[in-house]
């Protein structure tokens, strides 16, 4: 990876150009009248003492904006809200981006705040020299025409140009705009046309061929940054991240001071666009104030320290383009002055555990399917074991789960559990590079309850949060002083949520209230107001219940509740989970009848993925196979099973099907028909999302002569 020019070593918050031998630009402050001047905008210092001048919460407040920012959202970018103070909310008056990084500075300057691997070897760079990265990279962004409200999107694995790329977006007055790396040049053309993108920085030439394709029909794109790679030929507008920071050299510091002090806490900074599982990718604007907030209280609800405790190390490696990982990431690294190190590109397809051995951190997150590989490969290993090492492994990790399931809330084991902790579990976990993970999360989608008994089995809690593109991330939070099994934690402090049109069981649409509500989704007017009540509440579209102690449980989307022709509501989450939990063969089930007479179901099997592609491939997994000798059959691979009709698993799996059927509330959630697919879902195949979630209209339309073929052989 080859880092700009401003990453030289020496650089030290006593370097001239640094912020502490300068006075600080102002920063947009408190007062929501909105109607501030450079007069009245608070001050913060790095040269003596570290003073603040701050409006009180209470006088905050009772400050009543004026219109146009006393509506709660907007849909226009260059829009400003009305912030949702609340008397409940913790004592954390509006600030801007720039102003948390700069008094993240005061603190954790000296800290390495980003870690890369270059030939081999881990390099860093100090929270110091990150600040005046992104510094260079605004003015850059500036000297290349980024125009105040339009968008730097970035279309790039994370690193740590990924990370000043974003924030010196914000600092210029922009917006940051992630686009999957997967996406198609028609969805990138949207996106890039929808933010009004002035630049779009890449990472390698696959990347930069994409924009080339569609540059005639960008008008708002001025020019490209490159990193990782260097461009293969000249290209007008076409810069390496180098020349960026060059340009940004030409810039005098006075002129990004003067736009930095220009930014309020009620305007927007990211967008984050929905991956489009149903229809167009919509543009969720979020505010200054939601980036900072959520950095500080989703973070701290979560169980993370602040660096003079701990300094928290993280791995980065999930999708940057979605709200979990920026969030998690890059926004809460400020925040507390944690380490993040970069996993290299093919993390999903093999490298990340090579990542944590090296890195071991404190903290981490990974999407389900994510975990999920990861203990297939470990029940790959077992299986591969000789007999003692498989039973020794074994009954660990039934004594372990045995009390974690009984004591969840206790850290005080008995001497057996201990033992099996010592002598076996540890072991795991050092494997795994999880040795000093205190903290492992999950979210974007659910996780099934076999891979989280799976984990407690090896004393790894996975910990969930809940919450949306439109919430900032998360509105709920588990962690280690907050933890049920199956739950999506407590709501943060601050946040409100309630329930409505509960039904005989308390399950209900999940509605949500708090500073990380987002303002609004980008010129879509019809759907925010869809989203956002005229209360202003947030509707998340999710089913859920609270338990007594005020703990969420997901059960399932509303637009997903399949309401069969008799009239039947039938929520299909629970229904899919039992399956996959019945039948350790099924790698995703996707349950059918909406306006249907009856349920049916399609399935998948466990295979192998390609390393290169992380496609699914035909060879099964040593668990599948595993599955496989256990009922008679001698297969290996997909098309064997399904091409063949293998009687012995087509047999037990419909028998595995029947026992779900006979746990069924009541006779219309009974599975009637069902079919095995040649293929897994795959982001590829379309039938996942970037974050592995169940695109399931698209599944529909791929298979509806499958699908159709049910209903068809039961009418005759």
């Amino acid at each position: 990876m080859q880092m700009p020019e401003a990453d030289a070593t020496q650089l030290s918050p006593k370097d001239p150009s640094m912020p502490a031998s300068r006075e600080a630009p102002q920063d947009g402050r408190p007062d929501l009248s909105l109607g501030t001047t450079p007069d009245n905008l608070g001050t913060s210092s790095l040269t003596d003492g570290h003073t603040l001048d701050l409006s009180s919460p209470e006088k905050a407040e009772d400050a009543r904006p004026n219109s146009p920012e006393e509506a709660l959202w907007t849909t226009r970018v260059d829009g400003r809200v009305r912030l949702r103070l609340d008397p409940s909310c913790p004592e954390q008056p509006p600030y801007t981006v720039h102003r948390m990084f700069y008094e993240a500075l005061d603190k954790y300057g000296h800290l390495h705040a980003l870690g890369f691997k270059r030939q081999g070897s881990w390099e860093h760079i100090t929270y110091s020299q990150y600040y005046l990265l992104a510094r260079k990279a605004a003015k850059g962004f500036l000297k290349l025409g980024l125009e105040r409200t339009h968008s730097v999107a970035i279309l790039g694995f994370n690193s740590p140009e990924w990370f000043f790329s974003a924030v010196g977006a914000v600092f210029a007055g922009g917006i940051v705009t992630g686009i999957y790396t997967t996406s198609s040049p028609e969805t990138c053309q949207y996106i890039a046309h929808d933010c009004r993108a002035s630049i779009i920085v890449v990472d390698t030439q696959k990347q930069l061929e994409k924009i080339l394709k569609i540059w005639g029909n960008l008008p708002y794109l001025k020019a490209v940054v490159m990193y990782r790679e260097a461009p293969a030929g000249e290209v007008a507008n076409v810069h390496t991240m180098e020349e960026l920071m060059r340009l940004g050299d030409q810039v005098p510091e006075e002129d990004l001071d003067a736009v930095v002090s220009a930014q309020q806490p009620n305007q927007c900074c990211v967008l984050v666009y929905t991956s489009g599982t149903t229809g167009s990718p919509k543009g969720v604007m979020l505010s200054q104030d939601n980036i900072t907030w959520i950095a500080r209280y989703g973070s701290q609800a979560g169980g993370i320290q602040p660096a003079e405790v701990q300094q928290e190390v993280v791995v980065s490696y999930l999708p940057l383009s979605h709200i979990a990982a920026q969030i998690y990431d890059l926004w809460t690294g400020i925040q507390w002055g944690a380490q993040v190190c970069f996993a290299e590109p093919d993390a999903l397809k093999g490298s990340l555990v090579h990542t944590l051995r090296e890195v071991e951190p404190t903290s981490h997150m990974g999407v389900p399917r994510v975990w999920e590989k990861i203990m297939e490969r470990i029940q790959e290993v077992v299986a591969q074991s000789g007999f003692i090492r498989r039973k020794m492994l074994l009954w660990a990790m039934s004594v372990m789960l045995e009390h974690n399931l009984t004591c969840p809330s206790s850290d005080l084991k008995p001497f057996t559990t201990r033992l099996a902790d010592y002598l076996v579990l540890a072991k795991v976990r050092q494997a795994l590079g999880l040795a000093r993970c205190q903290k492992n999360f999950y979210g974007a989608a659910p996780m099934t309850a076999e891979t989280q008994r799976f984990f407690l089995g090896l004393n790894i809690r996975l910990f969930s949060g809940y919450g949306l593109s439109e919430t900032s991330g998360p509105h709920f939070m588990s962690s280690p002083c907050n933890y049920r099994l199956h739950s999506s934690g407590k709501v943060v402090p601050g946040c409100r949520a309630k329930l409505v049109n509960q039904d005989a069981e308390g399950i209900g649409e999940v509605c949500m209230w708090g500073r990380t509500v987002f303002m609004g989704y980008l010129n879509m007017e019809d759907k925010t107001r869809e989203a956002i009540d005229a209360d202003g509440w947030l509707h998340s579209g999710d089913l859920g219940r609270l338990d007594s102690d005020g703990f969420l449980y997901i059960t399932g989307r509303l637009k997903e509740l399949i309401i069969t022709s008799g009239g039947e509501n039938v929520p299909p989450l629970p229904i899919e989970e039992a399956v996959k939990t019945e039948l350790p063969i099924v790698s995703n089930a996707m349950l059918i009848g909406d306006q249907r007479k009856f349920l049916s179901m399609l399935l998948t099997l466990k295979c192998t993925l390609d390393p290169d592609t992380s496609d699914p491939t035909d060879n099964l997994t040593e668990q599948a196979v595993e599955f496989c000798r256990r009922v008679g059959s001698r297969a290996s691979t997909v098309s064997e099973i399904v091409g063949g009709k293998d009687e012995s698993v087509y047999q037990a799996i419909e028998e595995g099907i029947q026992r779900v059927n006979r746990n069924a509330a009541a006779r219309p959630y009974h599975i009637q028909k069902w079919a095995i697919l040649e293929r897994d879902f795959s982001i590829s195949g379309g039938e996942l999302g970037p974050t592995m979630k169940l695109k399931r209209p698209t599944v529909l339309e791929k298979y509806k002569d499958i699908i159709e073929s049910f209903y068809l052989e039961h009418k005759q």
